[in-house]
């Protein structure tokens, strides 16, 4: 068996990469290569996997559906060249891999599902980018801003188009993996392959300071960064991956920390885990001149004696501690919002300029999350936000429900893996 792997964007990337190690891990491993739509593909090649064509950062970064002028860019930054060549790098693999078993894993949108079919081999799918959730949940539709949004699926009653149905209801198309049960249950109901299997997204996030976590990492394994006071609120920060928007946020972010600390008068403990992106100094420099003091190379502290907060700008590698050890989450990101909600916490985003995080995103990720998301529309509400929703145990329990019950339980990049190398 033969696996082409293509995907478009940094987080689908990464959705890609767990599916595939967890093939490599299998005891017939298939032959796997990648072809990343979007950015040069880091990710596979650090992990071994070979890319079978061309590959090309764009000016937008792949956040083309936010703003229509990142589309004009793109194409005067060579898309359209880009997709001619990409699209017959994957014809030219469909042929050579005709023996044996040729498959092709989609991961993303309509882009990699529309590449895999025109390939003219089998094709499975992991729709990372839509939910049945965006427009209803478990008790009915949400409402809508304007007559005019998302018309046409509800008009369908479905939240993939009718022509993203028809590439996944093809003969080649073997299997669908929706992100959550809501979606594939509806898609099942329109006679397209869908599994249920969960969403890779909440794989590889497995930590306890204490005990084994069930995900396969043992406590006497970790390296247990932070010391944390058990008196402080612990806040992670999430201001997102991609340079330069996440400095932005990262400013406005604090502005929103500087606002707790004078409005709640309690210490905080303060949790950042920095994306490989990102340089470490320039995050450095907005907390010198937001006034906080460097007490070691990754800590930094503001206020007096009992009131006196801490911040910790930990290796990305510790992100998985910071989501756990958190009580609640000060986010303007995708991916990682969705990561920490998963986990059964809440957290607030504040809307930003984009191009990823902007206010249309941020509402849309208010329909995606549910009760486990507050839409803070300026930084200086964040306090107010978060000193009612503590005040609120009820909220809470709502809150840790939805969160696991919207993304499910880890494990689902290996049930994925499983069902693949079942399909040959």
């Amino acid at each position: 068996m033969r696996v082409l792997c293509l995907s478009n964007g940094h987080g689908e990337d990464a959705i890609a990469l767990r599916i595939l190690r967890e093939l490599q891990q299998h005891p017939t491993p298939p032959e796997l290569a990648a072809l990343p739509i979007v950015g040069e593909g880091h990710a596979y090649i650090d992990n071994g996997i070979p890319l079978i064509g061309s590959v090309k950062t764009m000016p937008s970064g792949g956040f083309i559906y936010q703003d229509g002028r990142q589309l004009a860019r793109d194409i005067r930054g060579g898309l359209l060249q880009l997709t001619l060549t990409q699209l017959r790098a994957i014809k030219a693999w469909a042929k050579e891999a005709a023996t044996p078993t040729p498959l092709i894993l989609a991961v993303g949108d309509i882009v990699p599902l529309l590449f895999a079919r025109l390939s003219g081999v089998p094709y499975a799918f992991v729709g990372t980018a839509k939910s049945e959730y965006y427009l209803r949940d478990e008790a009915g539709w949400l409402p809508r801003k304007s007559w005019f949004d998302d018309r046409l699926e509800r008009w369908t009653e479905c939240i993939y188009l009718p022509w993203e149905r028809w590439l996944m209801s093809h003969p080649n198309c073997k299997a669908v993996f929706p992100r959550d049960s809501i979606t594939a249950a509806n898609l099942k109901r329109r006679h397209i392959p869908a599994f249920d299997l969960g969403n890779p997204m909440m794989d590889g996030l497995g930590w306890s300071d204490q005990t084994d976590d069930g995900l396969g990492t043992e406590a006497k394994n970790r390296d247990l960064a932070f010391s944390v006071k058990p008196a402080a609120l612990t806040i992670a920060l999430l201001p997102g991956s991609r340079p330069p928007e996440a400095y932005a946020n990262w400013e406005t972010i604090l502005q929103a920390v500087n606002g707790m600390i004078a409005q709640m008068r309690q210490p905080l403990t303060l949790l950042a885990a920095i994306a490989p992106q990102l340089e470490p100094e320039m995050l450095h420099q907005t907390l010198i001149a937001f006034r906080w003091q460097q007490t070691t190379a990754d800590t930094y502290t503001v206020g007096l004696g009992e009131q006196r907060s801490t911040l910790i700008l930990a290796p990305h590698h510790r992100f998985a501690e910071c989501l756990h050890r958190a009580d609640v989450a000060i986010s303007m990101s995708g991916t990682a919002t969705e990561q920490f909600v998963g986990l059964g916490k809440p957290a607030m985003i504040i809307p930003g300029k984009g191009p990823q995080f902007t206010p249309a995103f941020a509402e849309a990720q208010t329909r995606l999350l549910g009760p486990s998301v507050t839409l803070v529309k300026t930084h200086d509400r964040v306090a107010a936000a978060i000193q009612s929703l503590l005040q609120n145990p009820d909220a809470l329990q709502i809150i840790a429900e939805n969160g696991r019950r919207r993304l499910g339980p880890p494990g689902a990049a290996k049930r994925i893996a499983n069902c693949l190398v079942e399909l040959r």
